[in-house]
């Protein structure tokens, strides 16, 4: 179990995508590089989430980050509120909204813990958060998406001896689909979705970003989905209780 004083101090020095952008951290430049490559990256997130279907209604988003996710629940009309264990992402949040003139309730804390009453909000919306906590059981009923132990990211980077992002960190577990459902054993419906399949990156050069780019993205995109969906590098689980 690690503690979350180490995890805390990582993610303060380790802001997800905070290198994608050559402009001054807090910028108006550098919040819009940030949302470009966040949703280039994740491309399947408008699909699956509406970000425009929550007016009026109270989101929260757990581990929010810079808030690039919760940015766009706030200009399609949700309450939103956001809370992370890095007091440098909650900052950088904060300077994220004011620049664009939105509202929110943003607070440095535990997801293990949160501060808020018993069903306080319409939807919780956590991304990228469950693999990185020493106690993934205590954040699973606000839980989102966690990666999949089972897929093509995982055996292309023990091939290629290229590290994981953020594998340094404390804590980053890797689950299946199977040992995720079985977190989520407290819910009334559970609808799990695969998604993250390659795209091309920007953050590594040299011959293994050249041979994974030119022709890795290309043949792997090129299959039918179907075959290698389970293979899928995020999960998704879509819950209600």
């Amino acid at each position: 179990m690690t503690d979350n004083a180490a995890v805390r101090s990582y993610w303060n020095d380790h802001i997800h995508d905070l290198e994608i952008s050559s402009h001054r951290p807090g910028s108006r430049e550098f919040f819009a590089d940030l949302d470009q490559y966040h949703f280039e990256k994740l491309h399947h997130l408008p699909r699956l989430i509406d970000f425009n279907a929550y007016r009026g209604k109270r989101v929260l988003d757990v581990g929010c980050g810079a808030g690039t996710d919760l940015v766009r629940f706030a200009k399609g009309g949700a309450l939103v509120s956001g809370v992370d264990l890095s007091s440098s992402a909650v900052a950088l949040a904060k300077q994220n909204f004011a620049q664009q003139g939105l509202a929110a309730d943003l607070r440095e804390a535990d997801g293990e813990q949160l501060p808020f009453d018993d069903n306080a909000f319409d939807l919780v919306f956590a991304h990228g958060v469950v693999q990185y906590t020493g106690r993934d059981k205590s954040l699973v009923d606000e839980c989102r998406r966690v990666y999949n132990r089972v897929s093509w990211l995982n055996g292309l980077s023990k091939v290629m001896k290229v590290p994981l992002e953020h594998e340094d960190a404390p804590v980053l577990k890797r689950y299946s689909a199977g040992e995720f459902r079985g977190l989520l054993t407290g819910f009334r419906d559970v609808r799990i979705v695969e998604e993250r399949f390659p795209v091309k990156s920007r953050l590594h050069g040299g011959w293994k970003g050249t041979l994974f780019n030119a022709f890795f993205v290309g043949t792997f995109n090129a299959l039918p989905r179907a075959w290698v969906r389970r293979f899928g590098w995020h999960l998704l689980a879509f819950c209600t209780k």
